[in-house]
């Protein structure tokens, strides 16, 4: 069922802040999917690398997923020392993150250390010599063993066996980004200008841990060009 607010860290707190990596780098797309949400700016997030490496069951539910190709991967985060890049930051009501943790059911939802860009100057807009860090909840990679813990082997049999996935963090062989939301997720960051978009395309990488998102996409130029399914247009167009 629901989680409680009981589970989820400092509850006390009125207002979280989030991390956004892939569409949630637009603030158009944070938005529409945290409509109370506040204070969007961007930041940087070291130690963790971004990469496209699990199947997501939303994509099958919404036939997306190509599983012919295997293009049904999702975005996460992985523990990487020396791995670093632009992240979005916004708070959302306590209230909400129930809900947070229920869309982003497979995930293990950590509390990170993000340096937070809108406090590099001060008022007169001189650079601070200090980095200044703001704790923000992520979606970092999970385990098979966390979900069946936290949703039971009944809503994995239903989202994930039954459209022929056996393993959601422990996906063997190819699996590449899934077409529509790649799209997505290059259309958001876009907007957010040509720095966030270059560190984007160079600072995603696929299952491989080598390959970037920019070299995927040189490699398939047909994935920018293809149109989500009209019922989705909206969700999924940045």
């Amino acid at each position: 069922g629901k989680m409680g607010v009981a589970c989820c860290p400092g509850s006390k707190r009125q207002w979280h802040t989030i991390v956004g990596f892939g569409s949630l780098l637009s603030q158009a797309s944070a938005k529409s999917s945290f409509p109370s949400m506040r204070n969007f700016r961007l930041g940087r997030l070291r130690g963790w690398k971004r990469v496209f490496a699990h199947p997501a069951a939303i994509f099958f539910e919404r036939k997306i997923a190509k599983m012919d190709t295997r293009e049904i991967a999702s975005l996460s985060i992985e523990p990487c020392a020396d791995a670093y890049f632009t992240v979005a930051l916004f708070e959302i009501p306590s209230a909400e993150i129930p809900e947070f943790y229920e869309r982003e059911e497979e995930f293990n939802i950590v509390t990170v250390k993000v340096e937070d860009d809108s406090a590099r100057t001060d008022d007169n807009d001189h650079v601070k010599a200090l980095l200044t860090h703001v704790e923000a909840l992520a979606c970092a990679r999970g385990t098979d063993e966390l979900f069946l813990e936290r949703w039971g082997q009944e809503r994995f049999d239903a989202r994930y066996k039954a459209n022929g996935i056996d393993s959601i963090w422990d996906f063997k062989g190819t699996i590449l980004p899934c077409r529509v939301y790649l799209r997505h997720c290059v259309l958001a960051v876009q907007k957010q200008g040509k720095d966030v978009l270059d560190d984007f395309l160079d600072n995603t990488f696929l299952y491989d841990r080598k390959t970037t998102v920019r070299a995927h996409l040189e490699a398939n130029p047909g994935i920018m060009n293809e149109k989500p399914p009209p019922s989705l247009e909206a969700r999924y167009s940045g």
